[in-house]
């Protein structure tokens, strides 16, 4: 039986991979926006950006006076993106500091498809509180599950940072039908870390990741911040973000990747049609043991 498929159906996906200076918004907006329309202009059609890429990375340190950095959405970064969409016509990935009421906030991917403006948003689920990254303080896990977006270039199986660390939100956007993981990511290293701890926290971000394409037979699309920013907090480390954006296919090959230190975007040609051959040779899916998979919902098999 033949392997090769009848028709090719083709996608270019984009990547931006930036650092951020300060917080001021319109300026990062412009950045941003300086590249979507580079890599819009190499014929992409779909394009991410990097987690809370408006601002630096305010996590750092718990202050309620970080608040003032949010907005609700709809609002000025939701109009700002969705005519940059428009204009380009492109589906576009961002992620937003979402201020949804008094007292309540997300960490929220926004897309926008051409010119349909918002078609979808997804409010990161998994949050940590680590020293370095006390997100418990700023963010309200997602209500709205694990959704994929409907857009003119297919479904997205959009998740955020931590959520790349847990099998299970890349499995239930797959079995909703994704036909591709994205991830907006904020990672990096403490600059105390021995060389050797900072290229092991990495690969394992990477391996974690690039499993999910392989188990789920979907290409992973990554967007990573780069760069140094200082804590607020005299006498702690800052973070240096490793930057490492990367796309992988759907056996969790390498398509593309870029390097630590500098803003760069990426730009592949994902191949649709081989993601559905792969699915038919590896049917995961079919060998799947649904009856013995209950304990999966407890916290703890006790």
């Amino acid at each position: 039986m033949s392997r090769t498929p009848q028709t090719a159906k083709t996608l270019k996906v984009g990547v931006v991979q930036q650092a951020v200076a300060n917080n001021d918004k319109q300026l990062s907006w412009q950045r941003s926006a300086e590249q979507v329309t580079k890599l819009a202009e190499q014929g992409c059609e779909l394009v991410m950006l990097q987690e809370l890429h408006s601002t630096l990375y305010f996590c750092q340190q718990e202050n309620t006076d970080f608040f003032d950095l949010a907005e609700p959405i709809p609002g000025p970064a939701t109009d700002y993106f969705a005519e940059l969409a428009a204009k380009l016509d492109i589906v576009l990935i961002t992620s937003l500091f979402e201020k949804r009421g008094s007292g309540l906030y997300h960490n929220t991917a926004v897309v926008f498809d051409r010119q349909l403006g918002m078609v979808g948003k997804y409010r990161k689920m998994h949050i940590p509180d680590d020293p370095g990254f006390y997100e418990k303080f700023y963010f309200t896990p997602g209500d709205m599950g694990f959704e994929p977006i409907q857009t003119s270039v297919g479904k997205l199986g959009v998740l955020v940072c931590w959520d790349q660390w847990y099998p299970e939100a890349a499995r239930l956007m797959a079995m909703r039908g994704a036909d591709m993981l994205f991830y907006p990511t904020a990672i990096g290293w403490d600059p105390a870390d021995t060389e050797d701890e900072q290229q092991r926290q990495f690969g394992a971000w990477q391996t974690i990741q690039r499993s999910h394409a392989v188990a789920n037979s979907v290409p992973v699309i990554v967007a990573n911040r780069t760069g140094f920013e200082a804590s607020p907090v005299v006498g702690d480390n800052g973070i240096q973000f490793w930057g490492q954006s990367f796309i992988a296919g759907p056996q969790g090959e390498i398509l593309a990747q870029a390097d630590a230190d500098s803003e760069q975007n990426l730009m592949v040609e994902l191949d649709l049609a081989r993601t559905e051959q792969v699915k038919r040779i590896w049917p995961y899916f079919r060998d799947r043991r649904i009856d013995a998979y209950d304990d999966m919902t407890k916290r703890w098999r006790d």
